[in-house]
């Protein structure tokens, strides 16, 4: 639902007009409503949702102002007119080709044809329709009558009288036959009677046909203020008797009836009344026969009868309203001619009451208002009253309510009001809670609207509150105390502005000079809150320099305490002021670009008084080169002097962004120097959530920010004729989801073909949208049809009692916020986290809920679970001791009178998950969920073989193969390869891999599970190397040696090879192939005609053919590059590498040194900078990788390329992952050197991660295990406490708070007192077998460390108790 301020309407006697028209819907007939509004045309209809239904805005492209506007029912036409005299004919039409129920498919009015009359600033022109298209036109100087409806499509002038006075008005009859018109001061109405309608020839001298008139004139007793004829009926063939009504300044009302059209008879005088009100205006017969019918059929109340009796009775219905609160209704009973009768009609007061509460409205003294009524379809009565101060206001009212005596009852109901303003909007600002606007336009006009709630309907509205009529450019503006008073920044001074009356008033004014160009006005926090008379607000300068104000205000808070003792001469005697109160300058901007105030986003924060990083951000900066950056401020004690604090910052790396926003929850989004790009950032978590690109045409114009209650951030994206609504959604790390949504889209193309000047956010989540002269209200309420977000999919709910309608804030929140326990998500962070036993009790609990589960039952979000039980710890995950299948040693029941979680027990949920649809999961969740338990049921069959960073893995190729069909992702993830890089299950995660693959594993497949990747064993990484080139060989009818020949070259089985050629008689090249390869290639010559080859393929673009006669070569290094620059494929690159030189070859060590680190530190991969660490033997430097930037690891190695700024893909918050913090708890005390690398974190950075990994299962909505791991966190001993020796070198193993048994020993020994495994004494301390068997002598030369995990023995323990 929306609410719409369709512009200012024009101060004219013809700004408004309505009508029943034929041809403005497929339907049949509809109400349309057009008025002028400055250079613009608003054409409105009423629909079952709003009575401010705006179908189109015409924007004139004529400087001159519009003057007039008409309607024709019958042809729905619209006619203007300007004070130049131009006047235009629109013509609605209906595309019929698009669907029925779409917006498009609305009526359309284009330009039918340009006329001409004589021009008049100071006269304006009236126009009014006559039967069969004919428009009638008064200029100042003649009437002219004007066909539009000719078969040619043109207008043509058909008669034209000169008049010797300008004329005020000019009406036509509905049936053409009399034209009423009066002059300004006239007490006598010319009324032109019809004697000929012409040919349509070419007529007389001045142009036009043979149509004829003559006059008589209708004498008043004063001036004439008003006319108004009988409308056409509403039925076609149906004819009425012609009626005008005449008002004159005093209020009398006279009759005239005529004939029908046919008799041309003269007006005569019917009959008349005194008014004596301020307005008035008639029901006429088809409205009031309407309204008499929907209060029959509503058949409610004792005024039944009485509104019956009115209908029977009267043709006629006029209201008075007095603007104080009185109404007076009489019934006009048979107005017309009839010839020979002997009764004649009469008038028939109905009612009179006075005093009526909310009828109080008349505008100020002096002021002219226009009234006109009709019925709609549900037989109520709707009333336009337009008040020449700028503002159309529509009432709904019963005629039941209307003709009652009784003066409690309330008669008119207020339903909209139609304003804005009268040019286009440049600006529009909202003061901190939302609750007040200021806009201005384009020509310097600004005004201050009040946001209002209709508690009633629900309904958001904009109540205009003042304008302010200042000419002059504004540089910024800020409002003030829910907008009683507005903050003006001007080149050389600062205005302060009372709005609080009906006028503006200029309360102050202090000139400042500051160097450079004022960039923004910011509000600075309160320094004393109690004091609201008190408000300090600065600008900051494009020179970093800046300028702080305080403005004092007048008391306005009635019965203030603080009055009195603050000003001992009553309330209301402090006048306001403004005064420089400091100068400043921001050191610490760096090469300043913009600064801004941070949007509120509808937070409501408390002033605290202190400056740190916790107080509330007042501004946000952006260099040039892309620093964003935060600012708090605080004013100094007793208003002296002002603070300023960077609360967080970060480079961006976007150079000269077109725009920025910044909200007070450390959110900005910047847009690119060409407006196309937008990227969304968290300031505070040092991250990029959000990049797209839109097209060229879609130019980024404006950007706002808004929050939920909850805290869960919308932005607002402007383009120039829609807005796009971003919602932040939980991260998604198995997945990879987006962490921010397009939920709504707004177009405004339909309403206006002006683009939008400005948006901003009100408080309660509705969008102000200004565009042109008009303001569009949206509130948070909308179609479920028009959601990009699948509400099936994600299972929205709906509001109470509306079906069809969406919440936005409800939306947003169920994207957001904690997950329930059993949603798939969750799980699977629980299987990462190693808590395998809380994801038994999970489901064990899930299976007894659903077993009792009936239709209508609520499924709890907890499943009914102590909460205790998902922080309290189990050991497991905490200790990091015991063996890596432990976890999985133990089995733990839901209840004890519950058997324990088993595959069958998950294969009875899945059963029963197949019948039953949570309502919290959408439907790919619960097929997740299913594959999950599925998972589980399988790794709880396999504990005894699988640990569990097997059990990870297995869970995560599970549910990449879920999602392969929907992502682009063509393997796995580099942290599922770190899964199994570390598991000591890998031949059962083989076995897995090669059932996924059917029993087949081509490379397709083992790139896919990345195989080669985690594979720990040389000997294995070679057998299944030479089962992968068996099967590339096999996979073919034909059987292409081809195919297999760079895995077999790689594997040095050129023999194998060879026989292949043999037995491909087929192929071509077999010959010359075998002959080939029949060569010793030890031979220098044949290495280079092998050379020669590779390099004729790759001219061929055959590069795996060409890496494979590389090898054959013996040129491993060009291999790789072909498989890194040519394939892009990095594992095979590594996996050949592996089998053609094993682990600790050269080539291995510079792909991993300057291939594999440096793409680590472009993306920001931690998991493949650990992986590729540990591979080369680093293993201290892979735990540190795991919790520390890559490029900062790289920065000490000459080798190691720069940190590239601009490369966003490293920043975006997906190289986050809170599962990082579960591998560096594990590897940190697997060796020494692991131990060594967690010695080179700080507790502080340490400290930093654990907090910032917590933040992260926030975000992703498993908030119970962020305060699991904060709760349950193991820091290291001090170090100060593990110092040993006078070199001061840690003894890692003396950090650790538990038996340090099972630590693998791989540093190599060393003598001296600073050794690692020096005891305090300087003696070695060294495991039993390296130690020699006689008492002195020398140690003997230790052995190498395994290749694999080897249980030690008893005698191998290192102990740092000594033991």
């Amino acid at each position: 639902m929306r609410t719409i301020l369709p512009g200012l309407p024009s101060p004219h006697l013809q700004a408004l007009a309505t009508g029943y028209c034929q041809n403005a819907s497929e339907s049949g007939h509809r109400r349309i409503t057009v008025y002028i509004s400055g250079p613009a045309i608003s054409i409105l209809s009423p629909s079952p949702t709003s009575p401010s239904h705006l179908l189109q805005t015409i924007y004139d492209d004529d400087p001159t102002p519009l003057q007039s506007v008409a309607l024709d029912e019958p042809t729905a036409k619209i006619a203007v007119i300007t004070t130049s005299g131009t006047g235009r004919i629109y013509k609605p039409t209906i595309n019929t080709l698009l669907p029925i129920n779409s917006p498009e498919r609305e009526p359309r009015w284009v330009l039918q044809g340009t006329f001409f009359s004589s021009p008049s600033p100071s006269h304006p022109a009236t126009l009014s329709w006559g039967s069969d298209g004919e428009l009638l036109v008064s200029s100042s100087s003649s009437l002219q009558l004007w066909q539009t409806s000719r078969p040619e499509g043109d207008i043509h002038l058909s008669w034209s009288q000169p008049l010797p006075n300008p004329a005020k008005m000019a009406l036509l009859s509905y049936d053409s036959a009399y034209i009423a018109s009066v002059g300004r001061y006239d007490k006598l109405v010319k009324v032109w009677r019809r004697l000929s309608y012409g040919s349509g020839g070419a007529g007389t001298e001045e142009g036009v046909d043979g149509a004829r008139f003559d006059f008589v004139y209708l004498r008043h007793g004063d001036v004439v203020t008003r006319l108004e004829w009988r409308r056409r009926p509403r039925h076609e063939g149906q004819t009425v008797e012609n009626v005008l009504w005449t008002v004159d300044c005093k209020g009398r009302v006279k009759l005239w009836v005529g004939g029908d059209g046919h008799g041309m008879r003269e007006l005569r005088l019917w009959g008349g009344l005194e008014l004596g009100m301020k307005m008035g205006w008639v029901v006429q017969g088809g409205d009031l026969m309407g309204a008499v019918e929907g209060v029959v059929e509503r058949g409610r109340g004792k005024g039944v009868e009485r509104v019956v009796e009115v209908g029977r009775r009267c043709h006629e219905v006029v209201v008075g309203l007095d603007g104080k609160g009185g109404v007076k209704v009489w019934g006009l009973e048979d107005v017309g001619w009839e010839p020979g009768a002997q009764k004649r009609g009469g008038v028939w007061e109905i009612v009179e009451v006075k005093g009526v509460e909310g009828l109080d409205w008349g505008g100020a003294a002096g002021e002219h208002v226009e009234v006109q009524s009709y019925c709609d379809g549900k037989g109520l009565l709707q009333v336009l009253v337009h008040f020449f101060d700028g503002r159309i206001e529509v009432y709904e009212t019963d005629l039941a309510a209307l003709v009652d005596p009784n003066p409690k009852r309330k008669r008119l109901e207020r339903v909209a009001v139609w304003t804005g303003h009268s040019a286009p909007v440049k600006k529009v600002v909202r003061n901190f809670s939302g609750r007040a606007v200021v806009t201005r336009t384009e020509s310097g006009q600004s005004v201050v609207w009040k946001h209002e709630l209709d508690h009633g309907k629900g309904v958001a509205m904009l109540r205009r509150q003042v304008v302010i009529q200042q000419a002059g450019h504004v540089h910024r503006m800020c409002v003030l105390r829910k907008g009683r008073f507005v903050v003006f920044l001007r080149h050389e001074k600062v205005e302060l502005w009372d709005c609080r009356g009906a006028q503006a008033r200029l309360l102050a004014e202090q000139r400042y000079d500051v160097p450079g160009k004022p960039l923004c006005l910011i509000v600075l926090p309160r320094h004393k809150v109690e004091d609201y008379t008190t408000a300090h607000v600065a600008t900051i300068t494009s020179e970093k320099e800046g300028v702080g104000w305080e403005v004092k205000f007048p008391f306005y808070r009635p019965n203030d305490p603080t009055v009195k003792v603050a000003n001992g001469r009553g309330e209301g005697d402090q006048g306001g002021c403004i005064r420089e109160f400091v100068k400043f300058t921001l050191e610490d901007a760096g090469d300043l670009g913009y600064v801004l105030p941070v949007d509120p986003a509808g937070a409501d924060f408390h002033v605290s008084g202190f400056l740190d990083v916790f107080a509330r951000d007042v501004a946000i900066s952006y260099t040039h080169s892309g620093r964003v950056e935060f600012w708090t401020a605080r004013v100094g004690h007793e208003g002296k002097g002002v603070e300023w604090l960077s609360t967080s910052s970060l480079e961006t790396g976007v150079a000269n962004p077109a725009l920025v926003s910044g909200s007070t929850l450390k959110k900005a989004a910047l847009v690119s120097a060409d407006r196309s790009t937008l990227t969304i950032w968290d300031i505070r978590g040092a991250r990029l959530e959000y990049e797209q690109k839109f097209e060229n045409s879609h130019t980024i114009r404006d950007l706002d920010w808004a929050t939920t209650p909850a805290k869960q951030s919308i932005l607002a994206v402007g383009f120039p004729h829609r807005v796009l609504l971003l919602s932040q959604m939980r991260f998604d790390y198995l997945n990879k989801g987006p962490a921010w949504l397009p939920t709504r889209e707004i177009s405004i193309r339909q309403c206006t073909p002006h683009p939008i000047g400005d948006s901003v956010w009100l408080g309660g989540g509705h969008l102000v949208i200004a565009a042109g002269n008009q303001l569009f209200v949206h509130d948070r309420e909308f179609e479920a049809s028009t959601s990009l977000v699948p509400a099936t999919g994600l299972r929205i709910p709906h509001r109470k009692g509306k079906a069809r309608q969406l919440d936005l804030f409800e939306v947003v929140d169920r994207l957001n916020g904690p997950l329930p326990v059993f949603h798939p998500q969750f799980l699977s962070m629980c299987i990462l986290a190693g808590r395998i036993s809380l994801v038994h009790k999970v489901l064990q609990a899930l299976r007894k809920t659903l077993r009792f589960w009936v239709e209508g039952d609520v499924v709890d979000d907890y499943l009914g679970l102590d909460l205790v039980e998902f922080y309290a710890g189990d050991g497991s995950l905490h200790n990091g001791g015991g063996h890596p299948r432990e976890y999985l040693n133990r089995r733990q029941s839901f209840d004890d009178g519950d058997e324990p979680f088993s595959e069958e027990t998950a294969v009875d949920i899945n059963e029963r998950l197949t019948r039953i649809g949570i309502p919290q999961l959408s439907g790919h969740e619960q097929i997740q969920l299913v594959d999950i338990v599925e998972c589980v049921g399988v790794v709880e069959k396999q504990r005894r073989s699988l640990d569990e960073n097997g059990a990870r893995f297995m869970l995560a190729f599970r549910q990449h193969a879920l999602r392969k069909g929907r992502a682009n992702e063509v393997h796995i993830s580099w942290r599922e390869i770190s899964w199994a890089y570390h598991s000591t299950s890998q031949d059962v995660l083989v076995d897995f891999v090669t059932k996924h693959n059917h029993g087949r594993m081509l490379w397709e497949g083992a790139r896919e599970s990345g195989m080669f990747m985690w594979l720990g064993d040389n000997a294995a990484v070679r057998q299944q190397f030479e089962i992968i080139a068996r099967n590339e060989y096999t996979k073919g009818e034909d059987k292409n040696p081809i195919d297999c020949s760079l895995y077999y070259l790689a594997l040095k089985k050129k023999t194998v090879l060879q026989g292949l050629w043999r037995m491909a008689s087929w192929n071509k090249e077999q010959a010359s192939t075998s002959k080939f390869l029949a060569n010793n290639f030890d031979d220098p010559k044949w290495r280079t005609a092998a050379l020669k080859n590779a390099y004729a393929l790759m001219s061929k673009r055959r590069f795996e053919y060409a890496a494979a006669f590389f090898l054959l070569a013996d040129h491993l290094h060009d291999a790789v590059n072909v498989c890194l620059n040519q394939l892009h494929d990095l594992q095979l690159a590594v996996a050949i590498t592996r089998v053609y030189e094993g682990d600790n070859g050269p080539v291995l060590k510079r792909l991993l040194e300057e291939e594999v680190l440096s793409t680590a530190a472009k993306e920001g991969n931690r998991w493949l900078a650990s992986w590729a660490f540990w591979m080369l033997g680093r293993r201290d430097m892979a735990v540190r990788a795991l919790i520390t930037p890559v490029f900062a690891l790289l920065s000490t190695t000459p080798s190691s390329p720069p940190p590239d700024d601009g490369n966003l893909k490293s920043k975006s918050y997906l190289t986050d992952d809170p599962a990082l913090i579960i591998l560096y708890r594990q590897l940190r005390q697997k060796t020494l050197q692991t131990l060594r690398g967690a010695t080179k974190v700080t507790p502080k950075v340490e400290w930093e991660f654990v907090l910032h990994s917590a933040g992260l299962y926030d975000r992703m909505g498993c908030d119970l295990l962020g305060l699991d791991l904060v709760r349950n966190w193991e820091f290291f001993h001090p170090a100060a406490q593990a110092m040993t020796g006078l070199g001061g070198e840690i003894n890692p193993l003396r950090l650790l708070k538990r038996r340090g048994s099972l630590v693998v020993a791989d540093i190599p020994i060393r003598g001296g007192p600073l050794s690692p495994l020096a005891t305090p004494g300087g003696q070695m301390q060294v495991p039993g077998e390296m130690k020699t068997g006689g008492g002195g002598g020398t140690t003997a030369k230790p052995k190498p460390p395994p290749t694999v995990f080897e249980e030690p023995d008893a005698n191998s323990l290192l102990d740092s108790f000594g033991f």
